[in-house]
Order: C-alpha cells, then sequence, then structure tokens
C-alpha cells in the first residue's frame, strides 16, 4: 500500500513540508509506502473549464497536476497539505486540487485523504474547512487526529519545536495507516465500495 503526500506549499522543504514528512514516517513505520511530490513551486492556477480533460482523460496543462495524477494510480490514499495564506490555503494549492479533481476524480473516490495545514499563527482551520471540500465531494473517506491537523511556526525548525502539533501529525499517519489495513481487509473479505449511480443534478433556479 502507498499514500501520496501533495505539498502545495512554495517551499519545497518548509513547514508543511516537515509536517507531512512527520505523516509520511508514521505511515512508514506501519509498514505503508509513501511518497511526498511539491506542487507549490509554481502557478498552476485553476481550472478553464476547457473540457478537454474529459475528451483525453488528463489535464490539458502539462504540469504537475498531470504528474499528481499519475501517480494515483498506485496510491491507495492522499494527504493534502498546504500553508495558510490569508486564512485559506495557498491558490496554487486549490488549482491543484481542483484541476485533479475534475480531470482525475475516479482515480481519488473512495481514497482515503486527509488535509494538512501550516501556520504561524492563526487561519488554521478556515483553511482547513476548505481544503476538506474537495475530498468530501469526491466521497473520499476523511482521516483525522487527535486534534485539527495543524502545526505552527514561521520555519522548520519552530515547527520541529510544536510537540503537539508533530504528534498530530504522527497520529494521523497511524490513523491513515490503520484505515487503509481495514479496506484492505474489506475487499479481500468481499467487501467494496459502494457502486457508481447517476447522478441526479438539481438547479436552484426555476423558471417562473
Amino acid at each position: 500500500m502507498k499514500v501520496l503526500l501533495l505539498n502545495g506549499s512554495p517551499k519545497p522543504r518548509g513547514c508543511t513540508y516537515t509536517a507531512l514528512e512527520r505523516v509520511a514516517q508514521a505511515l512508514e513505520e506501519e509498514g505503508i509506502q509513501t511518497e511526498i511530490l511539491h506542487v507549490g513551486g509554481k502557478n498552476y492556477g485553476g481550472c478553464t473549464g476547457c473540457g478537454n480533460c474529459g475528451k483525453n482523460g488528463r489535464c490539458i496543462y502539462e504540469d504537475g497536476v498531470n504528474r499528481a495524477a499519475a501517480l494515483l494510480d498506485e496510491a491507495d490514499g492522499v494527504v493534502f497539505g498546504s500553508p495558510v495564506h490569508y486564512a485559506a490555503p495557498s491558490a496554487t494549492m486549490m488549482g491543484v486540487m481542483h484541476r485533479l479533481a475534475i480531470s482525475a476524480g475516479a482515480k481519488l473516490r473512495h481514497k482515503p485523504a486527509a488535509c494538512v495545514v501550516s501556520a504561524r499563527r492563526g487561519g488554521t482551520t478556515a483553511a482547513l474547512e476548505v481544503l476538506n471540500k474537495v475530498p468530501q465531494f469526491l466521497e473520499m473517506p476523511l482521516v483525522s487526529s487527535q486534534y485539527w491537523p495543524m502545526v505552527h511556526g514561521s520555519n522548520p525548525q519552530q515547527v520541529q519545536q510544536d510537540q503537539e502539533g508533530l504528534q498530530i501529525m504522527d497520529r494521523l499517519g497511524r490513523n491513515m495507516a490503520w484505515m487503509l489495513k481495514c479496506i484492505q481487509a474489506g475487499k479481500e473479505a468481499g467487501v467494496n465500495p459502494p457502486a457508481p449511480r447517476p447522478s441526479v443534478r438539481t438547479d436552484f433556479y426555476k423558471e417562473l
């Protein structure tokens, strides 16, 4: 089993990476392979609604989003990590998540997910609320910890001193490992994810 961790920070080895690294360490100790992919180094931008991914099965823009989508083929779970920018996830991380959901949503569906944020001080719960929306839309079981999954610090050294935050990351990784093992045991016993059904879409607007 393997978990893909997406680092949506502009800094490849900053505070968000430090948090994700602790999650990955816990997963590895539980026998789960991990890979941390840095997707925050460039301005990937959001979906333009061109519809090409529905035709060719991948985003028309060849960047880190398609790289992440390819790695999802072998990933059993996903962790989305982002710094807090103005009480919200980084714009790049949201662009990646939105485009990944639209172009590769089928690869994400029903895979356990977790969202992690890092901040100097505040805005963490607001950012988490936004991040959690995408996994929930894709029927991804959300993995929790003993507290909201956040770390605090202005640099990796300060994050390393946030002992409660690091413990939260450790517990998050172990909870995800437990869920993955439970899902695997269920599959071996013949318990599979619910079969998809045609979507019912109701617009709020109605003609008078």
